[in-house]
């Protein structure tokens, strides 16, 4: 994460950047300078996550109470002392930053293979070198700290951009992470979460200020030289000659430092006696090697740009009509993306090209526009022309691309002409042949129907977050009237990408119901739902690495297991989306499982499910009060889980095993290899949690780590996740509390009781001879059993399996041959593990056990 070398940097070379510093002091300080003020930090909760989650144990599917109980302490600690956290998530992961996710994604895959062979041969835990956090970390952990009432956000773009502003805006104590990019930010303090002592709350502050006195360089020519170094934007390897040609130029190489340390010295001394000499009278691409990566590099340039601040060294007004060379450039196609600088592209790069606002007009940019202001703020307007950008969209791509109107005809171009409308709208006039392009509205033969967001009304990208403050509204005034469009023109050219400025992005929707759509974006800032707005506002999700052995051919990946849930859940949300051939769009699905290359998204189509009373819409799920809509909330989220035959069964549950027992059913009838040994397991080691305190967990040391046992953990962990989305989608039918682990799951003690019911052992060991959990045990046993006969799934136990279940188990029919509509069933063929990733489109629900 950050800026490629300059944390080992900032450590070897330069440690008088450093500073160790206490937060009671920092806090009485701002307290002294601020009457009034709460000091506040800002927390980048991602790059948090592995030093608060300090149990010993992390193999077994994660010691959930014991994680819960230290971000208690964490928030507790910095409460006493008077300092306020503010908590944000990464809402999405960014298009300009995919390869990277991906790029992360394959090497953790790598580590998760070492991982297992280090399990397999000394059957006990890999040392904390080999550390890797448990699945569904960073979802539960939002839900934890709102649980413990702290103020938790979702971001609607990359996280640290509204980390960065938020404090920036807000006058906040500081920003404490572990990412290098708030080094080039110019914002408040950053504070390292991993030099943090939580006993004394000493820390060390990293200053930028000692940073740029150390190269000779100033605070704003900090974006360069990230983008000169290479970050999660650029690519390491993109200006490697030139760091080199720097690097033999260089009089004063320090012996005693690293390559490493010498390039970035080089760089900033190339930048501060070289680039300082023409600055402001060449353009960048005169001064550097830029070629065909120029627009990808002012793009990284503009990332680091906060609300209201401007770059030195990209200053140019746009020369005339900025255009697309025949190619497909995406904004963004991810849900909560930062309302971004429009783009457009460079002929010879395929790049995207960020453009700048005249720097003239110094006007406040304002943090969020509400019902009441009504303002709008044009997406790269020329105060002189007053052109206002329209935005393109490819048909086949459905991704949408700002461009600039052409300052002669000083137009005004309609940006959409709404859900309602079916038709054609004028998107471009060509400059030159003064030829008009059209472009269809929902009525065209496009797959993916998409229109503009109707929540977004043209809002600041700079605007942390609409729920961040009381003050500001959680999301703008929908009734908005924006001037740009979505159009394509094969023809136009380029004349001048360097134009970059505060980033303002017009979002692209899947769903055109603003009511709607505002709840759910509400929703997902507030941290209250899993992936919901993702979907419908852009239809792309992802899901990171789990602990899954490639190896082991009898157990398929959970992204496989859950995919039917994601299906209907897709046909709920996606409701309005249909064409008139009633097909909603294919959702595209970046899930990590083994012998997935991740090269392009899974496509996977909506499946249609059966709600008793019909499916209701999401108007009457999510709006309407009446106490008898709670029972069709109920009835669609077992339809989900295509488990509406045993809604009177799962209604004698109690809380909160009535959704895990729910879990199970599926879990049951979707995996063969699942026995009756795993089911007891799974009850036992729930119903034993509910009387252990922290500390007995802690002290819980089960015998050997069985690798099966791993992958079970983390698959009952994923399931509860995809409980968050399930539960979110149909209105909250079930108490969020009911299936978060720390209440009803313990990876050690699941691990010890996979064991022992593995070794034969009686249920009422299993239970430790409590007999009040003897009965209840029973009671959800019989649950799932009834529930599974129903789907002819009857479950035994390892010693009635037949030959079928040796070896390289899979389920029967568990790969596919194509057909002509997308994938169907086989009864031979490869396992789980071979069938091939990729664009693949899935319509049926593939993997029902019929």
């Amino acid at each position: 994460m950050g800026v490629r070398g300059l944390q080992g940097f900032v450590g070897s070379t330069c440690p008088h950047i450093c500073t160790v510093v206490n937060f009671k002091e920092l806090a009485e300080h701002h307290r002294s300078k601020y009457p009034g003020c709460t000091p506040t930090i800002v927390v980048d909760a991602m790059c948090c996550l592995r030093y608060w989650y300090t149990p010993e144990s992390w193999i077994c599917g994660g010691q959930w109470r014991e994680y819960f109980s230290a971000l208690r302490d964490f928030v507790k600690t910095f409460t006493a002392v008077g300092i306020k956290l503010i908590f944000f998530f990464d809402g999405m992961v960014e298009q300009d930053k995919r390869d990277e996710w991906v790029k992360r994604r394959l090497k953790n895959n790598r580590e998760i293979s070492r991982i297992f062979h280090y399990i397999k041969s000394h059957k006990e835990q890999p040392g904390r070198n080999m550390f890797f956090i448990p699945s569904g970390l960073a979802v539960f952990t939002r839900f934890a700290l709102k649980t413990l009432g702290q103020e938790t956000l979702c971001s609607l773009q990359e996280a640290d951009y509204e980390v960065a502003s938020y404090g920036l805006q807000h006058n906040c104590l500081g920003i404490l992470g572990e990412d290098t990019d708030y080094l080039i930010y110019d914002t408040c303090p950053y504070f390292s979460i991993s030099e943090l002592c939580l006993e004394s709350l000493d820390t060390v502050m990293l200053c930028r200020e000692k940073l740029c006195e150390s190269l000779g360089l100033r605070v704003a020519d900090l974006p360069l030289l990230a983008c000169l170094l290479g970050n999660d934007i650029i690519p390491e390897g993109m200006f490697e000659s030139f760091r080199y040609k720097c690097l033999s130029s260089y009089t004063s190489v320090k012996e005693n430092f690293d390559k490493k340390g010498n390039i970035i010295l080089a760089v900033s001394d190339h930048i501060s006696k070289v680039l300082h000499l023409y600055q402001g009278e060449k353009k960048l691409e005169e001064l550097l090697p830029l070629g065909p990566n120029k627009a990808l590099f002012y793009k990284g340039m503009a990332s680091y740009l906060l609300p209201g601040q401007k770059s030195p060294w990209v200053f140019q007004k746009p020369k005339g009509v900025l255009t697309l060379d025949k190619q497909v450039i995406s904004m963004s196609s991810d849900p909560e993306s930062r309302e971004e600088v429009p783009m457009c592209s460079d002929p010879e790069s395929k790049q995207e090209v960020p453009m700048y606002s005249d720097p003239e007009p110094r006007q406040e940019v304002p943090m969020c526009t509400g019902p009441e202001s009504r303002q709008e703020v044009p997406m790269c307007s020329d105060p002189e022309s007053r052109q206002e950008v329209s935005m393109c969209s490819d048909p086949e791509s459905r991704q949408a691309v700002p461009t600039c109107s052409d300052p002669e005809p000083r137009q005004e171009v309609p940006m959409c002409t709404g859900p309602q409308s079916r038709q054609e709208v004028l998107i471009w006039t060509d400059p030159e042949s003064r030829q008009e392009i059209l472009c269809t509205g929902h009525e065209s033969k496009q797959e993916v129907p998409i229109c503009t967001d109707p929540i977004s009304k043209q809002e600041d990208s700079m605007c942390t977050h609409p729920g961040i403050n009381q003050k500001l509204p959680v999301a703008t005034d929908f009734e908005f009237k924006l001037e740009a469009l979505m159009c394509t023109n094969p023809e136009i050219k380029q004349e001048d990408p360097t134009n970059v400025g505060p980033e303002i992005k017009q979002q692209v929707t899947m769903v055109s119901d603003t009511e709607i759509l505002k709840i759910a974006r509400t929703h997902h800032v507030q941290a209250e739902s899993y992936l919901v707005y993702n979907i419908m506002s852009s239809g792309e999700i992802e899901c990171s690495n789990t602990l899954e052995d490639e190896l082991d051919q009898a157990l398929p990946s959970q992204a496989f297991i859950y995919r039917p849930i994601r299906q209907r859940v897709y046909s709920l949300l996606l409701e309005d989306c249909q064409d008139v051939a009633s097909t909603c769009p294919a959702v595209k699905e970046w899930f990590v499982y083994p012998g997935n290359p991740l090269r392009h998204p899974d496509l996977v189509r909506p499946l249609q499910m059966t709600v008793p009373g019909g499916t209701p819409s999401l108007k009457i799920l999510w709006l309407n009060q009446e106490p008898e809509i709670q029972v069709r909330r109920l009835d669609t989220l077992l339809a989900c889980f295509n488990l509406s035959s045993s809604r009177e069964e799962l209604q004698a549950v109690e809380s909160p095993f009535q959704a895990l027992c729910c879990l199970l059913i599926y879990l049951f009838v979707q995996v063969d290899t699942l026995c009756l040994e795993d089911l007891h397991a799974f009850i036992a080691q729930a119903l034993c949690l509910q009387g252990k305190s922290t500390s007995q967990l802690v002290n819980l040391q089960p015998d050997y780590i069985n690798p099966r046992a791993v992958q079970l953990g983390s698959l009952l962990v994923r399931g509860l996740t995809t409980l968050v989305l399930v539960n979110s989608a149909c209105g909250f039918p079930w108490k969020m509390s009911d299936f978060m682990p720390w209440n009803i799951f313990d990876g050690k003690l699941f691990h010890q009781k996979y064991l022992q019911s593995e070794k034969g052992y009686a249920v009422e060991v299993l239970l430790e001879q409590n007999r009040s959990r003897l009965t209840k045990f029973h009671n959800l046993k019989a649950v799932v059993c009834k529930a599974c006969m129903k789907e002819n799934r009857r479950i035994t136990g390892r010693a009635h399996w037949g030959s079928h279940h040796a070896g390289r188990w899979g389920r029967q029919g568990s790969s596919y041959h194509r057909t002509g509509s997308g994938y169907s069933r086989s009864s031979q063929g490869q396992p789980w593990r071979d069938q091939g990733p990729g664009s693949r489109q899935y319509e049926h629900d593939q993997w029902r056990r019929y």
